[in-house]
């Protein structure tokens, strides 16, 4: 994977850079921890302009977004409550706490947006959720892009200021995204367990 990426990035310049971002963020088993920080290493040498850089990949990935955005839209909050009088155990939701994640997410979705963002992981997921509660999509465009720029901006400066020693940045990341993962299989399993219907 990593041979691709790169020689995606040399061929296709800042259009690569956004184009895999984007598959990063449909498909989450593409770390962008493993993209920008190289990208941000081609910028150190002058290849590439830093801030062209973070751009592109944080535009790749707000489109990515979007996907997953309309995935929720077309499940919606009633196909969902139906899902859960009927299966509810599987996603350890009633439909009374999905009208309560609604009217939170009414409330806190864009910042909740825009800081998932910045976790690995939770960061493609959020996206559905926004999708399911109808967040408006300009206001969900505007935040998942300021979350992706700060990302984008993480690794990027990241890899230009380590330079020839970017790997360290997958070093880093990927336990923590392991711990994250860990975490949300964890608590879903926590709560399949002691499920109960209220």
């Amino acid at each position: 994977m990593f041979e691709w990426i790169t020689n995606l990035i040399n061929q296709a310049g800042y259009a690569g850079i956004a184009f895999i971002m984007f598959l990063e963020s449909v498909f989450p088993p593409i770390p962008s921890w493993l993209v920008m920080p190289l990208a941000g290493f081609e910028a150190s040498s002058g290849r590439f302009h830093p801030l062209a850089v973070v751009l592109a990949g944080a535009t790749g990935s707000t489109i990515g977004a979007i996907v997953w955005f309309y995935i929720g839209r077309m499940v919606g909050v009633e196909r969902l409550k139906s899902f859960a009088a009927r299966h509810g155990h599987w996603i350890t939701l009633t439909p009374a706490q999905i009208d309560r994640a609604d009217r939170w997410f009414d409330r806190h979705g864009a910042p909740a947006v825009m800081f998932a963002r910045v976790v690995p992981i939770v960061r493609t997921f959020i996206s559905v959720p926004a999708g399911v509660f109808d967040m408006n999509l300009r206001r969900f465009i505007l935040f998942t892009l300021i979350g992706d720029i700060m990302w984008s901006g993480l690794l990027v400066t990241a890899g230009y200021v380590l330079r020839a020693q970017y790997d360290q940045v997958r070093d880093y990341l990927s336990p923590i995204a392991t711990i994250v993962l860990t975490i949300v299989v964890a608590t879903y399993l926590i709560r399949l367990i002691g499920w109960k219907k209220d």
